[in-house]
Order: C-alpha cells, then structure tokens, then sequence
C-alpha cells in the first residue's frame, strides 16, 4: 500500500475543516472531512464536471457520503456553517444565472434536434420542449425527502436542462432511514454514470408520456445522524446493513465523529469566545466563499478533467493494493471486502472535485494521493462503524451500569431497541446473558411476586497491591479499613493480638449492618481432617497464603486458607452467605462453614507458621456467584456429583477433561496423605473409580495407581 504518511489533505478539505473544528469546538475531523467532501462533490457535479480517462471513458465527478458522531457534536451546525457561509454565494449564482441560461441555451438544441427529425418549426417545438420543462416543477438544489417518480421527473428537468445535480441531503437518517427506502434504492443506480431506467406508465390524455431524453444527471448525496438512532438493534439497523451490503459500502465516502473537545475545556468563556471569532475563522470563510463564488461561473460549466497516463498507473497500483487486502479478508466478510475493493474509484471521484476546486483541467498526482488519504481514512470510519455494539451489548452494560434492579418495563422504557414481546426480549436477555458471560459482566435474575429483576455489574479485576481488609487490636470495635499488597499480609497475620476481617467497615465496628460490601479475598477456616500440606499441593494452581492458628498441632492440623480472588465482588449478606457455600463446596476438603459471614472475624498468631504460594493464578470466582448463568452451570454440575465427597468431586471434574491415569494419582497420594492404611487406600480408590462414567480398569489401578502409592508407604 501507498505510505500516506507525508500526503496532506488538499487545502480546501484542511481549510474549511479547521474552521468547522473552531466553530463547533470539535477537534474531531472525520465527520467534517467526509461532510466537506460531499459539497466539493455538489458544486463540482452541479457544473458537471467530468473525468476523462483512456481506460473506462467520461466519468462523472459526484460524492455519497455517510458521516455519523453522537449526540452534542455539531453536526447540524457544521452543515448549516458550509451551507450559509461557504457555499451561499455558489448556490445563489448558480440557480440564478448559470442554471437558467444553460438550460435555455439545451432546450433549444433539443427543439433543433426535434424540428429536424420531425421537420416541425422549431420555435414550436422550443414552446414544446420549455411547456415540458416547466411542468417538472421547479429545480431543487437539495432535497431531503422523496418518491422514486418524483426523482425521476427532476431528473427528467436536468435533462432537458443539462445542468445541475441530484443531490439527496438527509438529517437525522437513523429516523429517516425507513421512509426513504424508495430514493435510497434508486440512488444505487445513480452513482456511478448518472443514469437510471425510467418506468413504463400508461400514455393517457391526463398523463401524457414524455420523450425520452438520453443523458447523465449526476447524483450526490448526504446521509448524516446520531449512531444510536440508526443502530436501533431493529429494522432501522437491518435495512442500513442491507443497504451498505447491496451497495452503499462501495459508493459511500464515511466519517465517523466522536464528541472531543479536550482543548476547549480548560477555557475560559472568553477564550472561547475569541476563540469562535477569531479573524482566521472569517479570512478562510471569505476566501473559499468567493472563490466558491467564481466556480459557478457559465465558463466552469461541463469543466474536462483529464487524467494523465502517470496518475491512470498510481490509481490502478492502489486499486490492485485494495483487492489484494480484500481478497486476504474472510468470505463472511463481505460488506469489508466490497467496501476496500472499491475505494479507488471513490478515490477517483474525490479527486476529480480536488480538480474541479483547483479549475485545473488535469488531474495532478497530488489531487490523487489527497483523495486517497481521505478514502483510507474513510475505510478506518466504516470500520468503526461495521464494529458497532450490537443491541444486547448495550443491553448487558446497560443493566451493568443502571445501578439498582430493573424490571422488562424498565428496560423497555429506558432501551429503544428493547423489544416488549416476550419471545423477543427472552432471545436480547438471553444473548445479554451471554455477552457477558465471556466479557465479566454478571446478570443476576430473581423473582419477586412473579416479576423478573434483573441487576448486574462489570466485575473489576483485582489488584493484588490493593486487598481489601480492616484489622483492630479489639474484637469489634476500632477497626481500620485499609487495602494492602497480597505478600505482605503475612505481616498482619503474624502480629500479636490482632483481629482482621476481609470487608471494610463503617465506623470501625464490626457487626453485619456495618459491614461495606465489597471484597477480593477469600478467607477459610480448616479445622482438622486435611494436612496442610495436601491443602498444599492440591491447591498449588492457585495463589494462596496459609498459615497456621493457636489450636495447631501435629496430629491435628488447625490453619487458615487465605485466598485473593480475581475479581473485586460487592455482594450483600445474604449473596455472601450464598457465594461462599458454593465456594466451600468446590473445595476438595471439609472447611468450617462458619467462613460464610460478612461480619467474621479471624484471629492473628505470632507464634503460627505461614506460606505463599505466589506462583500460581488467581481462583477464578465467576461459578460461584449467585442467581448468575454461571452459578447456574456451576451447581447443575455439581448436583451430577452430589454423591462424590468433596475429594472425589474435585478430581472427577479433573478426570472429565484431563489424564485420567495421572488425576487418579494425584487422588490416592492425597489419600494417603491423611494418614491411612493401604488398604484403605486402594479400598478408596477402587470405590472412587467405580463411581466415574470412564472408569479405569482393575489393571491399570493395580499396575499403575497402586504401585505408586505402595512406594510412598517404603520407609
């Protein structure tokens, strides 16, 4: 691809964009270049300028432009800027001077032509040809609305004038899209050559049938708005793909703005103020109005653009660059590969109005490059646009961020997009749900007195500098909130006389009503029936902190399980309670269940011993939170294995997706770790293996399994 890295823009698109950033204090410039180019696009084809080339003929120069931004931009007021101040004095010559003396000096060429196919007089059939000509109403220099007919019989007036554009200019087009489905489908035939089929209609005394007239009436067109009114998640939003996939993709220069305004926030009033008025703003307005002005002129009219062998080779060169990059893009991709396939010819318009703008009859390499450089810019907008959210992403950061329960109707009234049949919402939740599954946005669903609540939040990744906890040298009261790197806890865990929880607390007074919610460790009392050092090694996956409590001993081993989470949760006492039964249930060894308080409270020891396991990841917790898709999962899973102990719950996940054999193992030492017989060991892990829908078989246990836990019994 060409390196554009030191091409400008033509200064006519530089200009009036600078002056289109100051008054709407925008520096965002992809909405106005597009926009810009679009009015280069009118005056050019208004004169009907062409492009003439060795390879594909006439050309004519036109421009379909897509601009969108978000609500505050400017977009209006950036129009009417262009509308009223650069081009009022082109439009004003153009429809009054250049216009009806080129349309005069055409209906009598036809009226000639006529009276020599005919051998009528041709002053009559001049009378003819202007009686035709005034019956297509008046000329109108931009329309916003229409029908297919009636496009058709301002093209008929064009025609018979020989002069001036179609040029379709539509506001708000999320909101019109659907009541302009019939001009827009017709504008597909007019970009490239201007010309369109005419519909047969019944010849009759009333509605007399009019000569057909050969010619090319080019057509330009606007469509501007917000974002969210044209991706709607509904009709709207389909038919605007259909239309880009039918054919808009291809013709369309796009620009995409986003409200940016950093450098005029620090402002003062005044300084915006001079800001907006600065005589800079005035002298650009002024240079381009007149010379706008100038353009209109009857010479400009049919203005030749010829483009020189040189140039015809750099446009082919990046016409064979953009179909390489489309073909390399995947078949599902269509809508892109049409869009890049064709952005020369875009390309080539854009810079015939460059040319046009510059009254040069040829058209310069630096008309080319500067076109290109918009067009490629242009494909990085209809790129952001063709990644645009898609309903239920909105719904799902919607409820995300509301910030309290919603109900359907809530959402129907809050959500355009949001359907109020129940098959369709049930589908967008469902699809919500979903999104963020993968994307760390929980949707909790309850029922109250038969009403669906939704509630949800984006989790927040835990920083393992700042775990949350409150200590206190007293038992309830005087608590600090403070938040403080995972490795050094031990630090708080070893120090006398101290008491600490994993909340933080209002007042420093421990008791649930006081307890902030919001959390990221995980903190486990176990209390005998597992050595440490099993927790150890069946943990040792996972980040983790133990350390060792008064009551310790080694025949019974008392420690506590310190776990940091990977996501910060603000659960409320009941969820807690939920969340760490779950959690506890997981565990492949008997806790105290008493850890599923908000308001618990442990105790340090100086004299214990400690040890980080830092090596590992953070315990996933998404399973284990309530009224979730995935709690759902989680505990549809677990009640499969409702008849396992904890240990052989834990491995026969494991075994479900992993080496069996050496899962097996795993099982047995830890076994053995608790202190009983072989016998009792091999007893346990026949009876496990008994319970697993792919058991192994009595051979490889006695080959393999047993042998290696025989090894561990050698003194």
């Amino acid at each position: 691809m060409l390196d554009l890295t030191n091409i400008a823009h033509h200064p006519v698109l530089t200009e009036m964009v600078d002056v289109l950033c100051a008054k709407t204090q925008n520096n965002d410039r992809s909405f106005f270049s597009a926009e810009i180019a679009y009015f280069l696009g009118k005056m050019a084809s208004s004169m009907r300028a062409t492009i003439v080339t060795r390879d594909r003929g006439e050309i004519p120069v036109n421009i379909y432009a897509l601009a969108l931004a978000t609500s505050g931009f400017g977009k209006g007021h950036s129009v009417g800027i262009v509308e009223t101040e650069f081009m009022k004095g082109f439009k004003r010559r153009f429809m009054e001077d250049t216009f009806p003396v080129i349309a005069e000096t055409n209906l009598w060429h036809i009226a000639n032509d006529r009276a020599a196919r005919s051998g009528k007089d041709a002053q009559e059939e001049y009378d003819k040809a202007v009686a035709e000509f005034h019956r297509k109403g008046p000329f109108l220099f931009t329309f916003d609305s229409g029908t297919s007919p009636a496009v058709k019989d301002m093209r008929q007036k064009l025609l018979l004038a020989n002069s001036g554009a179609l040029n379709f200019q539509v506001d708000e087009i999320g909101s019109n899209l659907l009541g302009n489905l019939e001009v827009l489908t017709l504008f597909l035939e007019l970009y490239d050559q201007g010309i369109v089929k005419q519909k047969l209609t019944k010849n009759t005394a009333d509605n007399i049938r009019g000569e057909e007239l050969d010619g090319k009436t080019p057509a330009n067109m606007l469509l501007f708005g917000t974002p969210s009114k044209l991706f709607d998640g509904g009709p709207t939003e389909s038919e605007f793909y259909s239309f880009l996939d039918v054919g808009y993709a291809r013709r369309c220069i796009f620009g995409f703005g986003h409200v940016h305004r950093k450098a005029y926030e620090t402002m003062t009033a005044l300084e915006v103020f001079t800001k907006l008025t600065q005589p800079t703003n005035v002298a650009t307005i002024n240079k381009w109005a007149t010379h706008f002005h100038k353009l209109a002129d009857p010479a400009m009219y049919d203005w030749k653009i010829i483009v020189e062998d040189d140039v015809a080779v750099e446009l082919l060169e990046y016409k064979h660059d953009c179909e390489r990059l489309a073909e390399a893009l995947p078949e599902h991709e269509e809508i892109r590969k049409a869009e890049l396939s064709h952005r020369y010819f875009k390309a080539l318009k854009l810079a015939g109005a460059y040319a046009f703008v510059d009254e040069s009859n040829e058209l310069e390499m630096g008309h080319l490059l500067s076109a290109i450089k918009l067009i490629e810019e242009s494909g990085e907008a209809f790129r952001v646009i063709l990644s645009r959210e898609k309903a239920y992403v909105k719904l799902a950061k919607y409820i995300a961020n509301v910030g309290e329960e919603v109900t359907h109707a809530d959402l129907h009234e809050a959500l355009p997009f949001y359907k109020a049949g129940q098959g369709a919402r049930n589908e967008m939740m469902n699809l919500a749900i979903a999104h963020g599954y993968k994307n760390n946005i929980i949707i909790k669903k309850t029922f109250a007195d038969g009403i669906e609540l939704f509630k949800g939040e984006t989790l927040a990744e835990t920083n393992l500098e700042k775990i949350r906890l409150s200590y206190s040298e007293h038992w309830a009261y005087n608590y600090l909130n403070e938040e403080v790197p995972f490795d050094q806890i031990h630090l708080l865990t070893q120090a006398p006389e101290m008491h600490w929880t994993n909340h933080h607390l209002k007042m420093g007074h421990r008791a649930e009503e006081n307890v902030l919610a919001g959390f990221n460790l995980i903190v486990i009392d176990v209390d005998g029936g597992v050595p440490i050092t099993t927790v150890h090694e069946l943990l040792k996956e996972y980040k983790f902190l133990t350390y060792t409590t008064k009551r310790h001993t080694e025949a019974e081993h008392r420690f506590r399980l310190v776990l940091p989470m990977n996501y910060y949760l603000e659960l409320d006492s009941e969820e807690y309670k939920e969340f760490m039964n779950c959690f506890m249930a997981w565990l492949p060894f008997k806790v105290d269940e008493a850890s599923n308080q908000r308001s618990k409270k442990w105790e340090a020891y100086e004299n214990g011993e400690y040890v980080y396991n830092l090596d590992g990841e953070m315990i996933d917790i998404r399973p284990f939170i309530p009224k979730t898709k995935r709690n759902e999962e989680y505990r549809s899973q677990h009640q499969a294995l409702e008849s396992l102990d904890n240990m052989e719950r834990w491995f026969a996940q494991r075994i479900a997706t992993g080496n069996r054999n050496n899962h097996m193992i795993k099982f047995a030492l830890a076994i053995v770790d608790s202190g009983v017989t072989l016998l009792e060991v091999e007893k346990s892990v026949r009876g496990f293996n008994a319970k697993l829908s792919n058991p192994l078989t009595d051979r490889e246990i006695s080959t393999t399994i047993m042998q290696t836990v025989a090894k561990r019994f050698e003194p």
